[in-house]
């Protein structure tokens, strides 16, 4: 079944998705080489909280932290810990909130001090990708208008499209109907409506898509221990266009744009 959404529930969701952001910009204040993704967990927990919100992964399904961090070859779902971030390193952190009962939920990958050109443009591809497939998130496309827009975007560029993993529709449930893959064929899969909210959420990998889960039930890695990126919004269909409910801005007023280069 998938929920339509009022205009007033789309507003209870914008307002997560604010949270969301600016937690996820609270993260990016503080990711250098030396800082532990434990760190980055605390800091998000203790903001989320502070603004009358609820970390929306904490405890959900057993998953034991606020954010989902993973590093380098881990594509989703990695587990916080001690271990230093180093230079050069990526990591994709995936943070949730639930306020006024409903979801809010947004990713973004970051460079870890800088990074070498290979993976710049994965990232850069990836989240140009996310935005591929939002400008398709209109009244009467189909859904797999999208994951066609962020499929034929990645692989253009050499990079493959993971499959087992999907965007999700999000309300009063973290994940609701329908999945959103990001791959497909135009035209395909369920008419798009006034009212539906999706996550959209590209996985992007430098080399084959194929993914394995790590022994901690959670951490879903890629199978050739190549890099990932992993770049995720929340948005509202609309007629005229996607409603972006979360929000990179508050990321990248801290952070240098990046770019291929």
């Amino acid at each position: 079944m998938i929920y339509l959404k009022t205009d007033e529930e789309i507003e209870f969701l914008r307002e997560s998705n604010s949270i969301v952001a600016k937690a996820l910009a609270e993260v990016a204040r503080l990711i250098k080489p030396g800082v532990t993704s434990l760190e980055l967990d605390k800091v998000a927990e203790e903001y989320i909280r502070d603004n009358g919100g609820i970390p929306g992964f904490l405890n959900y399904q057993g998953f034991p932290n606020t954010l989902c961090t993973s590093l380098n070859e881990n594509v989703v779902h990695g587990i916080p810990n001690n271990t230093p971030l180093k230079e050069g390193d990526i990591i994709s952190v995936d943070c949730g909130v639930l306020k006024n009962g409903y979801y809010g939920d947004s990713a973004y990958t970051f460079g870890v001090g800088e990074i070498n050109s290979t993976l710049k443009k994965l990232l850069f591809t990836t989240k140009e990708a996310l935005y591929k497939g939002i400008e398709e998130a209109v009244v009467g496309n189909r859904l797999g208008d999208i994951g066609f827009a962020i499929q034929d975007h990645a692989e253009a560029r050499g990079y493959s499209v993971v499959r087992e993993m999907v965007g999700h529709g999000i309300g009063k449930d973290l994940h609701e109907a329908p999945e959103v893959p990001n791959y497909g064929k135009r035209g395909a899969g369920p008419m798009l409506k006034e009212g539906m909210v999706i996550a959209i959420e590209p996985m992007i990998n430098l080399g084959k898509r194929n993914i394995v889960q790590e022994n901690d039930g959670w951490t879903i890695r890629t199978i050739d221990k190549k890099a990932s990126a992993h770049y995720e919004h929340s948005v509202a269909v609309r007629k005229n266009g996607a409603d972006i409910l979360s929000n990179f801005n508050f990321i990248e007023e801290i952070l240098p744009l990046q770019s291929e280069n």
